[in-house]
């Protein structure tokens, strides 16, 4: 009963946000309470929404002043100089930008934090985005590809496949592995000059013509240039390095980092007290509504996983592997391992389905180390971008401002279709039979 529920919550959440019937919001907080009072926890519904909000709110304080921080700089034009060199070397080469988006993502990403990446790529790249009316939901989806093409030994979801199956991370992450990864990079970076080269075409069509000077001298018009402290472009650089420096090395919670940040680029840029509420207030309604969100999808993760419907969908879809396809249980599971991420979290996988799919497998003599090669081959990889269960879906979409259901139209076809490349590769390299 538990794991029908959850699997129809789950199904009933997905096409809510996709079809655009509910906003993401009331759809996280309503589809979970009515799937928790229908399986008889009545009240207890309420413990378990505060346990998924304790678990998201530094995630979501983190969030909200990373907003506040970004806009403030991006207020003081600290981006301007970026936006304008980036356009002096890329020009008005569509290709060229989605490319360098993609590559910028893989090589942030190789920290393993995904909202990290997404916090340094798209604040970064959005301007030059809407300086040549490209699609912001290609912007998305260069970075969704770019930063799940990455699953590094120190990786968070390596770690959990080693933790959990007692395997250590570089036996998981063997070289055969790296070389599916630099595939499936290859195919990142061809989709991603695809995707250039489709929008070019595009803003072609629309009669886009300016010139590569006109977009430089235009580059930040449409800015309040009385906002702007081009005199303390320096000091704003070496205190975003400063944080984001210690954010990538773990030093300090990130929340408390941007906290701190915000404060001092706050008083550095706008040291009146009435222009520092006019700053604040004109990042609040994109804060909150980040903050909203989150806390909404830790009421539905928290409802989820405290229920135990999660745990008990994990057991039932175990159950249906039909016997004569041990073997080829890696296989299977990397085919798979995209879209498993929009049904569960990376700790209910990892901890909860990993193990079992594993124990089944050895049934059929199939070393487990496969089992978690395969599941790295999409399941929250290429899949956290897009899934609901993941912050850094709803931090991506936001910073990129384009509505969720779009950018998971527009960018789950390019996932899968990257993890369906890697898990060819895998199988022609032998890391699995096909």
């Amino acid at each position: 009963m538990l794991a029908v529920t959850g699997g129809l919550a789950i199904m009933s959440l997905l096409a809510a946000i996709i079809s655009k019937r509910v906003a993401p919001l009331a759809a996280l907080i309503a589809v979970p309470v009515i799937a928790a009072l229908l399986a008889g926890f009545g009240l207890e519904t309420s413990d378990f929404i505060i346990a998924g909000i304790g678990r998201i709110a530094p995630v979501a304080g983190m969030f909200v002043f990373a907003i506040l921080f970004f806009g403030i700089m991006s207020d003081a034009g600290l981006l301007d100089p970026i936006v304008l060199r980036v356009l002096k070397v890329v020009g008005r080469r569509p290709t060229r930008i989605v490319v360098g988006t993609a590559l910028l993502a893989l090589l942030i990403h190789l920290d393993g934090s995904g909202a990290v990446c997404f916090l340094i790529t798209i604040p970064a790249m959005l301007p030059l985005y809407d300086r040549l009316h490209m699609d912001r939901r290609v912007l998305a989806c260069a970075a969704a590809m770019g930063a799940g093409v990455n699953f590094l030994p120190w990786s968070g979801v390596t770690l959990r496949a080693s933790a959990v199956l007692g395997l250590p991370p570089t036996g998981i992450v063997t070289g055969r592995m790296l070389l599916v990864q630099a595939v499936g990079i290859c195919f990142v970076m061809g989709a991603a000059w695809w995707l250039g080269h489709r929008e070019g075409r595009r803003l072609l069509a629309a009669g886009n013509t300016a010139s590569d000077g006109d977009d430089r001298d235009r580059a930040c018009e449409d800015a309040d240039q009385s906002l702007r402290r081009p005199h303390l472009f320096w000091a704003n650089l070496a205190i975003t390095v400063v944080v984001m420096a210690t954010l990538i090395s773990g030093a300090v919670d990130p929340v408390v980092m941007f906290m701190i940040g915000t404060v001092v680029a706050l008083l550095l840029n706008y040291p009146d007290a009435e222009a520092q509420r006019a700053r604040i207030d004109a990042h609040a309604r994109a804060a909150l509504l980040m903050a909203s969100i989150l806390f909404a999808a830790g009421a539905f993760t928290g409802i989820m996983t405290e229920s135990g419907m999660i745990g008990a969908l994990a057991k039932s879809v175990v159950g249906f592997v039909p016997t004569d396809f041990g073997s080829r249980i890696p296989l299977g599971l990397a085919v798979i391992a995209m879209p498993l991420s929009l049904l569960f979290d990376p700790d209910s996988f990892y901890f909860g389905v990993l193990p079992v799919v594993a124990d089944v497998a050895q049934h059929f003599d199939v070393p487990k180390v496969q089992v978690a090669q395969a599941a790295l081959l999409g399941q929250m990889t290429t899949g956290f971008p897009v899934s609901p269960l993941t912050p850094s879906t709803f931090l991506l979409a936001g910073l990129c401002r384009v509505d969720l259901g779009s950018h998971q139209r527009f960018s789950i076809p390019w996932l899968f279709g990257t993890s369906i490349v890697m898990t060819l590769a895998a199988a022609a390299l032998n890391v699995f039979p096909l």
